[in-house]
C-alpha cells in the first residue's frame, strides 16, 4: 500500500513539475496555446498569417480575437509589443471580407486612429501583409508632410483609412472623405490620445460614423483608466473588457541598471558605456529637445551612426530616420518621449535614460522599446542631481528597486568637441561605418556591483 501512495505522490509531483515548466515556457515564448487556425478566420487572412510564420496567438490576440471575430466590441488593455496591432488588424480585415458593403463605394469602410503619425505609418506597414493577400486597400492620413501624396491615394479609393485625428478631420471637412460607410473603428493607444488632448477630435469623428450598434469598434490602451472606460461606455456598443497585465510593469527580460553620475560626468559616462556595451541598436532618451541635440552632437563627434528624433524634425526626415534605424543604417537614436509610445522597432538591444523621466509611466514606455516579443534587452538609467528626485516615484510605480552600479570617474572617456546641428537641413546622422570608429580611447568603466 505504501508503494502505491508513493507512486501516486510521484505522479502528482511530475504533473505539477511539468505544468509549471509548461507555464514558464509559454510565458518565456510569449505565446498562448491558441492557434490562428483554431479561429473562424477568413481563409485569405489565415493563409497570409501562416505564410508569415504566425501560428500561435499572443495572449492579447487569444483573448481579443474570439470576441472581435464574433462582431462584438472590445476594449483591450495591453502594452506595446504584445501583438495588439496584429490583433485589431486581423479582426478588421476579417470583418470587411465577411461583411461586404451594400454600396459600391470608394469611401473607407474601416477607420484606424492613432495618436502619432509614426504609429500610423507603422500600423500601415504592418497592414501591408494582409492588404496584399486580400486586395483590400489601405491609405494614410497624417499631418506634417505628404498631403498631396496622401490625397491622391485616398481619392483613388481605400478600404481602410489609417491616420491621426487632425488630418482625417481635415479631409472630412473638405468633403474628400465621408465616414458614413464605416464598418470598423479602431482606437489605438487611446490613453495617449487623451494625454495629447485629442478626445474632442475622436468624438467628432465617431459622430460622423454610423451608430455604435452598426459598426465594430475596437479600443486598445496601455491603461484602461476612468477616462478611457468612459469613452468606451459612451461611444461603443456594450464592449467586452480584456486586460493583459504583465507579471511586472517592466519586462522580466530587461536587465535594468542605474548610475548616479554627477552632471559633469554624465556625458562622458554615456560615451564610455556605449563603447563598453557596443549595442547593436540603441535608443537614448532625454527630457528636452535641447538635451537631445547636445547628446547627438557628442555621439556624432565620437563617430557613432546616430539619428536625432525630436518634435522639430520635419516629418519626411522623421520617417527617413526611423527607416534607417529599422534597417540598421543607424545604430543609435536620440529621442524625446515623442518616440516612446507606440513605435514598433524590433531588435532594440539597449535603452539609455540619460534623464530620468518626470512621469513614471514614461519610464516603463521608454524601456519597453527593448526586450520585446521574447528578446532580452538592457536598460541603463542616469540619476543625476537634476532628475534623481524622480527615482523614488519610478521605483514605487514599477514595484522594485533598480540595481545600482558604480563607475570609476578616472576611467571615463575624454569628451570630443561636439558637432553642431545644421539648422537649415536638420541633419540627424553621421555616415560613419562601424569600421571607422576609433578604438584608441576605449576603456572599461569598471562597474562595481
Amino acid at each position: 500500500m505504501g508503494n502505491f501512495w508513493g507512486f501516486v505522490y510521484f505522479v502528482l509531483f511530475l504533473v505539477q513539475f511539468f505544468s509549471q515548466r509548461f507555464i514558464l515556457f509559454m510565458q518565456n515564448n510569449y505565446l498562448s496555446q491558441l492557434r490562428f487556425s483554431d479561429l473562424p478566420l477568413n481563409s485569405k487572412v489565415l493563409s497570409a498569417l501562416e505564410r508569415k510564420g504566425f501560428e500561435y496567438c499572443t495572449p492579447i490576440q487569444a483573448l481579443s480575437l474570439p470576441i472581435s471575430l464574433a462582431g462584438k466590441d472590445i476594449a483591450g488593455q495591453a502594452q506595446t509589443g504584445t501583438g495588439k496591432t496584429m490583433a485589431f488588424l486581423t479582426a478588421t480585415f476579417h470583418h470587411l471580407l465577411t461583411h461586404q458593403s451594400e454600396k459600391n463605394t470608394s469611401q473607407p469602410r474601416a477607420l484606424i486612429l492613432a495618436p502619432t503619425r509614426e504609429l500610423a505609418v507603422q500600423i500601415n506597414n504592418d497592414a501591408e501583409l494582409l492588404s496584399k493577400a486580400t486586395n483590400l486597400k489601405t491609405g494614410l492620413a497624417y499631418g506634417g508632410d505628404g498631403y498631396e501624396k496622401q490625397l491622391k491615394t485616398i481619392e483613388k479609393g481605400v478600404d481602410i483609412l489609417i491616420g491621426t485625428t487632425g488630418r482625417v478631420i481635415d479631409y472630412v471637412k473638405q468633403g474628400i472623405i465621408c465616414l458614413d460607410q464605416i464598418q470598423v473603428v479602431v482606437l489605438d493607444e487611446a490613453d495617449r490620445m487623451f494625454d495629447l488632448g485629442f478626445i474632442k477630435d475622436i468624438r467628432y469623428l465617431l459622430r460622423k460614423c454610423p451608430a455604435p450598434e452598426a459598426r465594430l469598434t475596437m479600443l486598445f490602451s496601455a491603461t484602461l483608466s476612468y477616462k478611457v472606460r468612459e469613452l468606451a461606455f459612451e461611444d461603443m456598443n456594450d464592449p467586452e473588457y480584456v486586460e493583459i497585465e504583465p507579471l511586472q510593469k517592466t519586462g522580466h527580460r530587461i536587465k535594468e541598471e542605474l548610475f548616479y553620475p554627477s552632471n559633469q560626468d554624465k556625458m562622458a559616462l554615456l560615451l564610455t558605456l556605449l563603447e563598453e556595451e557596443w549595442p547593436e541598436r540603441c535608443i537614448v532618451f532625454a527630457n528636452t529637445k535641447h538635451r537631445c541635440e547636445e547628446i547627438w552632437g557628442y555621439l556624432s563627434a565620437d563617430g557613432h551612426r546616430v539619428g536625432l528624433l525630436t518634435g522639430d524634425v520635419a516629418q519626411k526626415k522623421r520617417l527617413s530616420l526611423l527607416k534607417q534605424f529599422t534597417d540598421g543604417d543607424l545604430d543609435i537614436l536620440v529621442a524625446t518621449d515623442v518616440a516612446a509610445r507606440g513605435l514598433h522597432i524590433s531588435d532594440v538591444t539597449h535603452v539609455f535614460n540619460y534623464d530620468l523621466p518626470d512621469d513614471c509611466e514614461d519610464y516603463v514606455h521608454r524601456i519597453g522599446r527593448t526586450g520585446r516579443a521574447g528578446e532580452s534587452g538592457v536598460s541603463i538609467s542616469f540619476a543625476c542631481e537634476e532628475y534623481a528626485m524622480n527615482l523614488p516615484a519610478i521605483e514605487n510605480y514599477i514595484a522594485h528597486s533598480i540595481p545600482v552600479s558604480q563607475y570609476d570617474a578616472k576611467a571615463l572617456l575624454e569628451l570630443p568637441k561636439p558637432h553642431r546641428l545644421k539648422r537649415a537641413t536638420h541633419t540627424a546622422m553621421r555616415n560613419h561605418s562601424k569600421n571607422d570608429r576609433t578604438f584608441a580611447n576605449k576603456r572599461s568603466v569598471k562597474r562595481h556591483f
